[in-house]
């Protein structure tokens, strides 16, 4: 088999990267549950001790968290579209660059009204909801199936940004105020994408990412042969029709929907209220809340990049078929994380058992890229950005109802007791849909995926069957004539 992967390297690295980065604006949480006792004269944005901090109620920091899912769920669609007819490499940059530049006003908004800063945070998920589908359009494109599990861990080059946001945003918090993680970050990913002198990444992403083989001016003839002989006929090189009603009735890609559901939920509730648990149940400060919040990400990271090579070597050597591959990887995703959630609920006042169950359960979710994120590469290589747009415009409505619910039960109650049901909820939903796939899902190519080329053979056909009358016609006029024109000569 030919090694020939140069152009493929490069295309792993970009995308982690530029994830990292846009994890970078929005991941630091304010901690406003740091706060002391409130003077009774203080109003919303007043506190007793600490002039940078504000009085929220765990409704209104639900609120702040999910506004960056309320409309970033309308973008996942328009994410795969727009990628599809403009590509990844335009889609993918702009997304990235929008939400860091929302990210540097947010201490700004913040200080002049919560509605403000809700509205921002809006407009962050809006733009940044792009980001994500338009990657699989990239990936159907360049990546073999025995490749694909690998390539999509760079995906979660995300998790590396949160491992470096918790603590960076702890330390710089504590030493300068909060507002000051929000500008360290903002400021780093903006000069870096957009002051002349610092354009190294954006210079990069320009450089090194085409949107498919053929586009690469510097790829090699063997990399290319090597690609485009293992997608075979499962890629279009001309935009074809899009089969809705397909895509819309098909019971794998609700399937495998279903199961990312489950799996979401389960990890954005570690995501996004491990800061909050660990701070009322266990009593720890923001650094060591920083910490051990960044801490799960990187081994999400790592976990995910040695599964992912497992996963391919199984497929390449056919030691197993690619739908069981998937459904092993669902099931560590998915099921795995849900018992160690609800283990975590189960911990009690247990600290070290609490950072146990949550670094686990964020980690084995970083087989998500050898399950539910190629299978939808798996399905339909030519649709694959639209089916996780759609997904994604699903999916990420557990963004907003997971923390509305914490916000809820937790709201002047914050107690173990009330955190297990959060945490016994989020397992329910991993369980549901881990369940579903095992039972019914798969990875086989679904017969729509050649929808555009089916119609125009189709097209082909219906003309060669309404064509080939009229010549036979034709001809046999032709003979008609020439033979009545015999006689009249036989008979003169």
């Amino acid at each position: 088999m030919i090694d020939s992967t140069h152009s493929r390297k490069g295309m792993v690295i970009m995308p982690g990267r530029a994830l990292v980065s846009c994890f970078l604006r929005f991941r630091c949480k304010l901690h406003a549950e740091d706060q002391p006792e409130p003077d009774d004269s203080s109003d919303e944005y007043t506190t007793a001790n600490y002039e940078d901090r504000f009085l929220w109620s765990e409704s209104q920091q639900g609120l702040i968290l999910g506004a960056y899912y309320w409309l970033h769920w309308t973008t996942q669609l328009p994410g795969g579209l727009l990628a599809r007819r403009y590509g990844t490499k335009l889609v993918y940059g702009l997304g990235n660059f929008l939400t860091t530049l929302f990210g540097f006003f947010i201490p700004l908004m913040t200080h002049y009204h919560l509605y403000a800063l809700v509205a921002l945070r809006v407009l962050q998920g809006l733009f940044a909801g792009v980001v994500w589908p338009s990657m699989h359009d990239m990936t159907a494109k360049w990546i073999p199936q025995n490749e694909r599990s690998r390539f999509v861990s760079s995906y979660l080059g995300s998790s590396v940004g949160a491992a470096i946001t918790y603590p960076l945003c702890a330390i710089v918090s504590s030493t300068f105020g909060w507002g000051a993680a929000f500008y360290v970050t903002s400021l780093l990913v903006y000069h870096v994408f957009y002051r002349k002198k610092q354009m190294l990444m954006y210079c990069f992403w320009l450089f090194l990412i085409h949107d498919s083989p053929q586009q690469h001016p510097r790829i090699s003839d063997d990399e290319k042969k090597y690609i485009l002989d293992h997608l075979g006929d499962s890629v279009d090189e001309e935009q074809t029709a899009i089969p809705w009603k397909e895509i819309l009735t098909s019971g794998p890609v609700w399937i495998t929907i279903i199961s990312q559901w489950g799996g979401a939920w389960g990890f954005l509730t570690l995501m996004t209220q491990a800061p909050t648990y660990f701070n009322f149940i266990h009593g720890w400060d923001i650094n060591a809340t920083g910490l051990l919040s960044g801490l799960p990400h990187l081994l999400r990271m790592i976990f995910s990049y040695y599964y992912s090579i497992m996963s391919d070597w199984l497929i390449r050597t056919n030691k197993m078929s690619l739908t069981n591959v998937r459904k092993i990887a669902m099931f560590v995703c998915t099921g795995l994380q849900g018992i160690f959630i609800l283990a975590l609920g189960y911990s009690g006042c247990h600290p070290t058992l609490a950072v146990i169950f949550m670094m686990a359960g964020t980690t084995v979710n970083g087989a998500v890229a050898a399950g539910p994120l190629a299978t939808f590469v798996d399905l339909s290589p030519n649709y694959a950005s639209i089916l996780l747009g759609y997904c994604g415009m699903i999916v990420i409505a557990c963004g907003f109802i997971s923390p509305a619910i914490v916000g809820i039960l937790t709201h002047d109650n914050q107690t173990v007791s009330q955190w297990r049901l959060v945490f016994i909820i989020a397992a329910i939903n991993t369980f549901v849909g881990t369940v579903v796939y095992l039972m019914f899902g798969t990875s086989k190519e679904q017969p729509w995926n050649k929808y555009g080329k089916s119609n125009k053979e189709n097209g082909q056909e219906l003309q060669k069957l309404t064509t080939k009358p009229i010549v036979k016609i034709e001809e046999e006029n032709k003979t008609k004539n020439a033979t009545e024109k015999d006689r009249m000569i036989t008979d003169k």
